[in-house]
């Protein structure tokens, strides 16, 4: 056993370093800010926060396959640095009104370095904890859920303040603040030292049969219509809000910037507590029925949602589909490990990853898209494109097999 002390540091590390990298989960906070400030369409704006989500998750991929080869704190230093920078280029491009320049800072820069960070501190969590992986990378992964709040609550509100509602001197001070604290936490996030020497000799396996069975596509696509349906919330919340409030008589616009972080920070609670609770409950109900339960109740939660234009049952409906939004990227990696095998579990869930990236392109162009073209339509009508997604997953669900000779072996595996 490792040192107690020693590794629950590591862990509050770990989790510090995934709540900074979730603020990007608070994208909808400056969404409207941008598009009003600059002028560009409401899907010019949310490419930026498309293209970060998308080089989130092929960087994720490829960064879990390669995590033995480079070394977990070099990946997360890495990592920190650019998401960091992907800030700092960001203020160049708002100070220019450059929207290139954005793309490039805070999508691919920033992108890129999301994806290098966020793979290691539940890889790393997950070695120092073989007696408690479940409550301890739950809690990583649940920092990475609440980021949206430290950013929505604390960082973009108090630089705005300070500055004087000055977009590119905000974006410049959150990534100073990234760039001190960020790479400050990834320096503690090491394997064990057994673990060091372990993972370079692992056995290569060739993945490339099941990549592209019939039961892993599956499995892609519906996680790939769960990401969507989040996606379509946590890029756009605040401004389908303050078109509701609008529309209900309410003109204040500080205070409808006040309710849309609020609603931003709050749904950040229930997307980081679902990566725990759905993660957990996925033990005793099992992983195709947990995931199958959950994108349920999305459904319905959208399906009310096309029938009501009411701020608070809205409000309700984001922490919903959040909750689950979280929820399936704490079941996922669980379901992979038993699908797959120990041996096969790197490369397999680097490849699911991908489906974050995918899932991150449509959810935010889905919404713009209407927003540009439908006007106060245009929650309704992303809504009833999510319902579709997520009735095509739920029966999706009914066709994955999890196989329990994969599922005793793995078992078998994990506890040498």
């Amino acid at each position: 056993m490792q040192n107690s002390g020693k590794r629950w540091f590591i862990a509050v590390m770990a989790t510090l370093v995934h709540l900074f990298l979730g603020t990007v989960y608070a994208w909808s906070f400056f969404q409207g800010k941008v598009t009003e400030t600059f002028g560009w369409s409401n899907s010019e704006t949310a490419w930026t926060f498309s293209i970060a989500i998308f080089m989130l998750g092929i960087t994720a991929s490829w960064g879990g396959i390669n995590l033995p080869k480079y070394g977990s704190r070099k990946l997360a230093l890495i990592g920190s640095v650019l998401y960091s920078l992907g800030y700092i280029i960001s203020y160049f491009a708002l100070k220019n009104e450059s929207l290139p320049l954005l793309y490039f800072g805070y999508g691919i820069v920033g992108g890129i370095g999301l994806g290098l960070a966020y793979v290691t501190p539940v890889a790393v969590a997950s070695k120092w904890f073989p007696d408690k992986q479940g409550l301890v990378t739950g809690m990583v992964v649940m920092g990475f859920g609440l980021g949206a709040l430290l950013m929505a609550k604390l960082l973009a509100p108090v630089f705005l303040n300070y500055f004087e509602n000055s977009l590119p001197k905000t974006f410049l001070a959150i990534g100073i603040i990234m760039l001190v604290f960020l790479p400050l936490f990834a320096n503690f996030l090491s394997m064990p030292v057994q673990e060091k020497t372990a993972e370079v000799t692992d056995e290569k396996v060739n993945a490339l049969p099941e990549i592209f069975s019939k039961n892993f596509i599956f499995i892609w696509i519906m996680f790939t219509f769960a990401v969507i349906a989040g996606m379509i919330f946590i890029s756009f919340q605040s401004p389908l809000l303050q078109d509701l409030l609008k529309a209900g008589g309410l003109t204040d616009q500080l205070t409808l910037e006040h309710k849309g972080a609020t609603l931003i920070a709050l749904s950040a609670l229930f997307n980081g507590l679902g990566r725990f609770v759905w993660g957990s409950a996925s033990d005793k109900l099992g992983r195709i029925n947990t995931f199958r339960i959950l994108l349920i109740v999305e459904a319905l939660v959208f399906a009310g949602l096309i029938f009501t234009k009411n701020p608070m049952i809205f409000s309700v409906g984001v922490c919903i589909v959040l909750l689950n939004y979280g929820g399936a990227f704490g079941v996922i990696p669980s379901l992979v490990k038993e699908s797959y095998g120990a041996k096969l579990m790197a490369t397999m869930y680097g490849v699911a990853l991908t489906a974050w990236g995918v899932g991150g392109i449509l959810g935010p162009q889905i919404t713009a898209y209407m927003k540009d073209h439908f006007g106060a339509e245009a929650g309704t009508n992303s809504f009833m494109v999510a319902l579709v997604l997520i009735l095509i997953g739920i029966m999706l669900t009914f066709f994955v097999k999890n196989d329990k000779k994969v599922v005793y072996s793995a078992q078998c595996y994990f506890s040498k």
